[in-house]
């Protein structure tokens, strides 16, 4: 029980919803919670299927199915969030918006690359190791539901305080996306080292 509850906490921890809500501000503010709702599940279907695909085979994905190494996936992906980063800092929150296509259609992006990410399909990998299929696919869906009610929740949240204090909210987000930013690039870079390091070794 102990183990599960510390996989369910390493997952939960990756998605981190306090994070997500920032990725997500143009659309927190865009669409009513009756809107909101259904496409941040839908997101959330395509990520625990995703999730659980790798918690089953594990980097047998990588190393059979794709016949690529589990070090590019690191690279490609540390760019993918540098990027992002990148026009987080320029930009702030609502430079994501320009990764996603419109509304009606966004239920991937927001998967990818909101919420599957090279650090939350390592995860998974790990969770696979650590547990029998169908307990390691629990722990998915049950990190992945409770990453989503707290999106929600947080989502009313703004929507309950935003009409009344618009000026100090937007302010927030700005400041909270710039910084967040920062931790968006580092963890990217951090990414692209890892696995050029592991290619490296190969040598």
């Amino acid at each position: 029980m102990i183990d599960f509850f510390s996989s369910t906490a390493l997952l939960l921890t990756l998605l981190n919803p306090f994070l997500v809500i920032i990725y997500l501000v143009d659309l927190v503010q865009k669409l009513k919670q009756e809107q909101f709702v259904p496409v941040l599940v839908r997101a959330g279907f395509i990520a625990g299927a995703v999730f659980c695909s790798f918690a089953i085979l594990g980097e047998t994905i990588f190393s059979g199915l794709m016949q690529v190494e589990f070090a590019s996936f690191q690279i490609f992906g540390g760019i993918v969030f540098l990027l992002i980063g990148i026009q987080f800092v320029f930009r702030g929150p609502n430079a994501i918006e320009m990764l996603r296509g419109e509304s009606k259609h966004i239920a991937g992006s927001i998967a990818m690359p909101v919420l599957i990410g090279p650090g939350t399909i390592s995860a998974s990998v790990i969770i696979g190791k650590r547990h029998d299929p169908l307990v390691a696919c629990t722990v998915v869906v049950t990190a992945i539901a409770i990453c989503l009610v707290a999106i929600i929740l947080l989502k009313s949240i703004h929507d309950f305080v935003h009409p009344n204090r618009e000026g100090l909210v937007d302010r927030y987000i700005e400041i909270a996306g710039r910084i967040t930013a920062l931790y968006v690039g580092t963890v990217a870079i951090d990414m692209v080292m890892q696995g050029i390091g592991t290619w490296v070794t190969k040598f």
